[in-house]
């Protein structure tokens, strides 16, 4: 085989390459897609409406309001822990939970320990350069009453082509004050993954 000869295939190999490009199709983010099984969007976003609905049905936010003289109360979410299989980036999850706080009109929400500290020093730079006027003193958070607590765990089994993914998600709430546990939910998911045996 001559030298042109192989630079000329070397050539043609990778103009074909190139010509291969992706292919992408824009599609509705609510759209429920599952492509290898794996914990998803989907399941973050109905897992948090879900399990955010069901707390706020529950008689303990009726109790707080009632001995607060009809103040909502504040929560804020903290660690919700990966003990499953396999890689969950739990800091969507967390904001998914947030977001459904926030936007019921139920419950007054308090910024996470990252955020706080952002604002406070916020609050420093202002006493420095802002107008005594606009700037804001310290010492005037709100505290939060309550913290949702969770972890998300698995359970895998596979035979053959079939792989059964159960995903067991578990939130607390607790009173902050008392470490009493004002409400326990739980999520279950199952998913049967069907994989086609690689041809020869």
């Amino acid at each position: 085989m001559t030298r042109q000869l192989i630079v000329g295939i070397v050539a043609g190999s990778l103009a074909l390459a190139g010509c291969g490009g992706a292919k992408v199709k824009r599609t509705a983010v609510e759209e429920q897609i599952d492509l290898s099984g794996n914990w998803n969007d989907t399941d973050s976003r109905l897992v948090s409406q879900e399990m955010i609905a069901d707390a706020l049905a529950r008689p303990w936010i009726g109790d707080f309001t009632s001995k607060a003289g009809g103040q909502k109360p504040r929560v804020i979410v903290g660690t919700v822990a990966n003990r499953s299989h396999e890689h969950i980036n739990t800091q969507t999850f967390t904001k998914d939970l947030e977001r459904e706080l926030t936007n019921s009109g139920r419950v007054r929400f308090v910024a996470s320990s990252e955020e706080r500290g952002e604002v406070r020093a916020e609050k420093v730079d202002q006493a420095q350069h802002a107008s005594a006027e606009t700037a804001k003193a310290p010492g005037q958070e709100h505290a939060a009453d309550y913290m949702v607590k969770g972890q998300i765990n698995t359970i895998m089994d596979a035979e053959g082509g079939k792989q059964l993914k159960y995903y067991q998600v578990e939130l607390e709430l607790i009173d902050v004050a008392t470490n009493e546990k004002a409400w326990i939910g739980q999520k279950k998911i199952k998913k049967l993954v069907k994989r086609s045996k690689l041809r020869p």
